[in-house]
């Protein structure tokens, strides 16, 4: 299967990011994880394009037109409303959920995202998930 390309020309997508946002979470299945919260870095990649979108008409290619995009203040909310929310116990779910939240607007194609735990190993960075959805 070949790899998707997020920005890409003959499909008219664009390439949209946030990349290293860094929040508090309660996340995680053992009891010690459950009294207090845990850094997180959730990156999210999305391949947005403009066909579909009814409100894109209202400006040529190249106005420069919020409502042309996908805001990315809108994404960032999103991630922190969802991280916040409550206690999630895996680091899948709460990818699960950033991508189905991201999915909402029809113009997001795919939406790939990674949540890592970053105190968990003192010998390790991080650990986490990568997933990746797409819109049917």
């Amino acid at each position: 299967m070949d790899q998707p390309r997020y920005a890409d020309a003959q499909r008219a997508t664009r390439h949209m990011f946030i990349r290293d946002l860094v929040l508090s979470a309660s996340i995680g299945v053992h009891p010690h994880e459950h009294a207090g919260r845990q850094r997180v870095r959730i990156n999210i990649h999305l391949a947005v394009t403009d066909q579909g979108a009814a409100n894109l008409s209202r400006a040529p290619v190249g106005q420069d037109d919020l409502g042309r995009v996908v805001d990315y203040e809108t994404i960032v909310n999103k991630a922190r409303a969802i991280a916040t929310a409550g206690h999630v116990q895996l680091v899948e779910t709460l990818a699960e959920r950033l991508c189905e939240a991201c999915l909402t607007d029809e113009r997001i194609r795919i939406a790939r995202v990674r949540v890592e735990k970053l105190d968990v190993f003192p010998d390790a960075a991080s650990a986490g998930v990568e997933i990746e959805r797409r819109n049917a």
